[in-house]
């Protein structure tokens, strides 16, 4: 039998063994309320903060879960579950709670940034989908965000599709991009979905088209006598820019004005300041210079710091694929069941027991000051803090309509200039303070102690 190909067997988007243990709990007669934390245990290169996306999807996910006849049948005939097993799964929805931080929000490791309540069989068969879209699309968000800090107020445009990882990693890598404060992305049906504006220029293609590169800038002017970025590279960039000023001055004298060019290889810092000059001394002081071609976050601030004469940047296969950090150490752990708080023990992946929550705490000028790992239900310090969790969820259905990407666009743009500018570095050493309350902390070791004497005997 083939693989169903549905969108409806998302449900099958799921690790084998998820399954077998689903089976195995509903055999032995577990399905109490488990509560599950997702968090990232450490920091990638250079980073000093992540920013959380990825949650919008996530509740879709949840509030459309169900296995399809489809997807039984497939699970039947090709695994050999037990055919109770998957009558039970053919009636399985989701029905849990979720607490989460705020999509474009920025957390530190450790921190759960999203915990789940549910019973221990639906929150388990969610675990391999829900840590591939939030690791995914942090990821990615965090990226872009830091292109953004090196950019210096310049713009950004993600230029990433064509070497990204498949369609879904592109798409999200437009949303991505927009979310941190990029000005748009030339993917068109990212465009549609996330209603982002579009950008683009030409290709080398169209100016080799034609006999001549000047012959390819009037015709691309005509088409486009007022949204025209002219390609320079593609012979010669100080040539293809004295090109671009004839045909400049020929559309300026028809009442339109060339919007740019664009460098894509060369040295950028060099080769900006002498474009920049032939435009000026043409009197086009006006038209724009963008440079693409291999950028990321590290380029873009040294070729800012450098004073290049660059107006924008196009970002592509390095940012949409995240080339220092294409993954994060994402984990979600079961922290409670029936309950009771669970922990694990293992060197180097220990957890913290218990339904949690992290609390802000701001410095007098508004900036943050640290983060409090605490219980969920215990009273936060004395100076106080933000709830960074919010219920999101409850009974398998959103809370609240989610906020459209504007919003979390503004969201997370406010919560980077609450950053303290050691932690935007994009070669961060700096950790920020993250603290674990004194009840969590005593939780922790009864936890610990427990465990020790029934698994051990110490």
């Amino acid at each position: 039998m083939t693989m169903p190909n549905n969108n409806a067997d998302l449900s099958l988007f799921s690790d084998f063994y998820e399954l077998t243990m689903a089976e195995a709990y509903w055999k032995s007669g577990l399905d109490d309320r488990a509560v599950f934390s997702l968090y990232v245990r450490s920091y990638g290169p250079g980073r000093g903060y992540y920013v959380f996306a990825g949650l919008n999807e996530v509740l879709s996910y949840l509030e459309s879960f169900r296995f399809s006849d489809e997807a039984v049948e497939y699970l039947g005939s090709e695994h050999h579950f037990d055919d109770g097993f998957l009558q039970y799964l053919s009636n399985l929805r989701f029905t849990g709670d979720v607490r989460a931080m705020t999509e474009g929000g920025i957390f530190f490791a450790d921190e759960p940034v999203l915990e789940l309540n549910a019973s221990i069989i639906e929150a388990q068969l969610v675990e391999t989908y829900l840590l591939n879209q939030i690791n995914l699309q942090t990821i990615l968000t965090t990226k872009a965000s830091r292109v953004m800090s090196a950019a210096g107020g310049k713009a950004v445009v993600d230029f990433g599709s064509r070497r990204s990882h498949g369609v879904d990693s592109a798409l999200k890598m437009a949303r991505a991009g927009y979310l941190a404060g990029f000005g748009g992305t030339s993917n068109v049906m990212a465009s549609k979905r996330y209603s982002i504006p579009t950008f683009g220029t030409m290709g080398h293609s169209f100016v080799t088209s034609f006999p001549r590169e000047i012959d390819a800038f009037r015709a691309y002017a005509k088409s486009f006598p007022d949204t025209s970025v002219f390609l320079v590279d593609t012979y010669d960039p100080i040539d293809g820019t004295k090109n671009a000023v004839t045909v400049g001055l020929e559309m300026l004298r028809e009442g339109h004005y060339l919007r740019g060019i664009r460098l894509d290889s060369g040295d950028l810092l060099n080769l900006s300041g002498k474009c920049r000059a032939l435009l000026d001394e043409a009197e086009l002081r006006f038209v724009r210079i963008f440079a693409s071609g291999g950028l990321d976050e590290y380029e873009v601030e040294r070729l800012v710091k450098g004073g290049a004469a660059i107006d924008g940047f196009g970002v592509g296969t390095k940012v949409a694929v995240s080339a220092d950090a294409s993954w994060t150490d994402c984990a979600y752990k079961l922290v409670e069941y029936g309950g009771v708080p669970t922990l694990k023990l293992s060197a180097g992946k220990e957890t913290l027991p218990g339904a949690k929550q992290v609390y802000r705490c701001y410095d007098n000028q508004g900036l943050y000051d640290r983060d409090v790992i605490s219980m969920e239900d215990e009273e936060p310090a004395q100076d106080g803090g933000e709830p960074l969790l919010q219920e999101v969820m409850r009974g398998g259905r959103r809370v609240k309509t989610a906020p459209g990407l504007e919003e979390l666009r503004e969201f997370h743009l406010s919560e980077m200039a609450k950053l303290p500018e050691q932690f935007k570095d994009i070669n961060a050493k700096a950790r920020f303070n993250v603290e674990i309350s004194p009840g969590l902390e005593s939780l922790r070791k009864r936890v610990v102690q427990r465990v020790l004497t029934k698994e051990l005997g110490e």
